[in-house]
């Protein structure tokens, strides 16, 4: 009965992640802006696009700029490339009617070792670009969850 216990317990403790629905947040973003890597831009607006609204009073405008970097950081005996180092350096400016409120950088890096199969490399890459968006659109909405706060 115990175990039974624990089991239904641990299965309906209700966690739910912080922004994982729209209902949790008070604030829009009324304006992106976004300059950069094409394919990081693009996962970023499909995540921050969902905190577009007109219902709230406070709506950001947010510009970010995303430079990508894929570094070479070793070679084999023959010269071809063996690992590299993917970096996404992101700057984000917030401001809320048309006043600057705050700038943020942020940084990701992911070592990344050369495939074989191109096709799969870049289908990883790929991935990896994803996972950084991600990450990024998490700490914006972070962000503008703390300012409204304020």
């Amino acid at each position: 009965i115990l175990i039974l216990f624990i089991f239904f317990f641990v299965t309906q403790c209700g966690f739910s992640p912080l922004h994982s629905n729209r209902t949790n947040v008070n604030f829009s973003i009324n304006e992106l802006k976004f300059d950069g890597d094409k394919t990081i831009i693009n996962y970023m607006k499909t995540n921050l696009n969902q905190f577009r609204n007109d219902e709230y009073a406070k709506k950001f405008n947010v510009d970010i700029n995303t430079n990508y970097q894929k570094n070479i950081l070793s070679k084999d005996g023959t010269g071809k490339v063996s690992n590299y180092e993917i970096i996404n350096y992101t700057t984000f400016k917030i401001s809320l009617n048309g006043k600057f409120i705050k700038e943020l950088k942020v940084s990701e890096k992911k070592n990344m070792t050369d495939m074989n199969d191109k096709f799969e490399e870049q289908k990883y890459e790929r991935s990896i670009k994803q996972n950084f968006a991600s990450s990024i659109s998490s700490k914006i909405i972070t962000e503008l969850s703390l300012l409204n706060d304020n």
